[in-house]
């Protein structure tokens, strides 16, 4: 029994959906899609250089795509500046002064933390809102 073209499009596009649930990489999706466009193309007729080029610029335009809109959206916030994940962000601490060196020492949960602002924000004292934490150290934002 011999396969036809199109059936080893569709197997090929098939375990390369598999392997996308398997490892959940979204590019293979994309692959798989190129993979369907030479099925496409062998179910139409084409010869085997249509097919491989079809599904060769389906399949890199696919993935060029997604590529592109990922890269556009903006990214997930670090773990360090997530409040589910660090439950210091948010909280609010007081600074007395600051150091030369652009930290300031804060009491918090009963114990002196050293806190630094972003670059380019002239430090100020007053309420701040620790916006995430880099190292041992908490970034803070005035209020």
């Amino acid at each position: 029994m011999e396969l036809d073209a199109s059936t080893l499009w569709w197997l090929m596009a098939g375990a390369a959906v598999v392997a996308e649930l398997l490892t959940g990489t979204f590019y293979l999706l994309m692959l798989a899609v190129g993979l369907a466009a030479g099925a496409l193309a062998a179910h139409a007729g084409l010869g085997a250089a249509a097919q491989l080029s079809l599904g060769a610029l389906a399949g890199s335009a696919a993935v060029l795509g997604a590529y592109l809109v990922r890269r556009t959206r903006p990214g997930e916030p670090s773990a360090r500046a997530d409040r589910s994940v660090n439950l210091d962000v948010g909280e609010v601490v007081h600074i007395d002064a600051w150091a030369p060196d652009g930290t300031a020492t804060v009491r918090y949960r009963g114990a002196a933390w050293t806190a630094i602002h972003r670059p380019g924000i002239t430090p100020s004292i007053g309420a701040h809102r620790v916006a995430e934490l880099v190292g041992n150290r908490l970034l803070v934002d005035p209020l």
